[in-house]
């Protein structure tokens, strides 16, 4: 596997049990990325189930996770023809840290939509002309994992002058070798700073529950994010995420409810 495969990799010890290494390089200040800690519990229960793709992960975020050793433990809902559900959790340290429900199903790469509403793709600026903003002291950490390009007119909050409006749009895909796939679009749809950064917010917002679908196999290449939010109140917001390949297919989507930065 490449270096984000090898980074998300478990091993099975027991039925329904299996164990993993947190990556740190995946995280910011000892915090991992919940796209990440998504990642590695599909791939766990992809290899419980008779299915190839996590086509629904539905994901509570307990605590904190970091870097190091952590249990995987994958408890069987429903197994069936087409669909199986089970409940996957993280643990570290003795506690839990993620309760996931994932149903997993087997998607053919060449089936094309029979319908698609009235949303075209996003609108964003050709590769060249957006720019990789958060990679301005070298490529360490998460930056140092994921190439990003930004559409500069969602990004005025790095200047102090958010738009207003809650949305980023980016370029995306990962700086080894690794082609698009249900893991990567698991890091995917969390990959994107906040939006609630556009309405004023500041600082780390962390990711209460976060659910994505996965709906179409990805073509290699460049994935473009868009990230948009409906409502701010109470130190609460939500994000929505769409994803789509290079062949301008929808691959994902996701929405999350997240706490305010501080």
């Amino acid at each position: 596997m490449s270096g984000f495969g090898d980074a998300t990799a478990v091993e099975r010890t027991g039925e329904g049990r299996y164990k993993t290494v947190l990556h740190g390089d995946y995280g910011f200040a000892e915090a991992i990325n919940g796209g990440y800690l998504m990642a590695v519990l599909d791939r766990a229960a992809i290899d419980a189930s008779p299915h190839a793709h996590p086509v629904s992960t539905a994901a509570t975020f307990l605590r904190v996770a970091g870097p190091g050793p952590a249990e995987v433990i994958v408890e069987p809902r429903k197994t069936g023809r087409t669909a199986a559900t089970s409940l996957v959790t993280l643990v570290q340290d003795g506690r839990r840290v993620v309760d996931a429900l994932i149903t997993t199903g087997t998607l053919d790469a060449g089936t094309e939509a029979s319908w698609a509403g009235p949303h075209p793709v996003p609108s964003i600026p050709p590769l060249e002309e957006c720019t990789d903003f958060l990679t301005t002291a070298g490529e360490q950490g998460f930056a140092g994992q994921i190439d990003m390009r930004f559409d500069a007119a969602t990004m005025g909050w790095m200047g102090g002058h958010p738009s207003g409006s809650p949305e980023i749009r980016a370029w995306f895909r990962l700086r080894d070798p690794h082609e698009p796939d249900a893991f990567a679009l698991a890091l995917a749809v969390d990959a994107l700073p906040p939006v609630a950064l556009n309405l004023g917010a500041k600082g780390w917002a962390p990711t209460v529950e976060l659910t994505w679908h996965m709906r179409a196999v990805p073509a290699p290449g460049w994935l473009s994010l868009h990230g948009t939010g409906r409502l701010l109140s109470g130190g609460w917001f939500d994000e929505e995420v769409e994803v789509w390949d290079s062949t301008g297919r929808l691959v994902a989507q996701s929405r999350q409810i997240a706490r305010e930065g501080r």
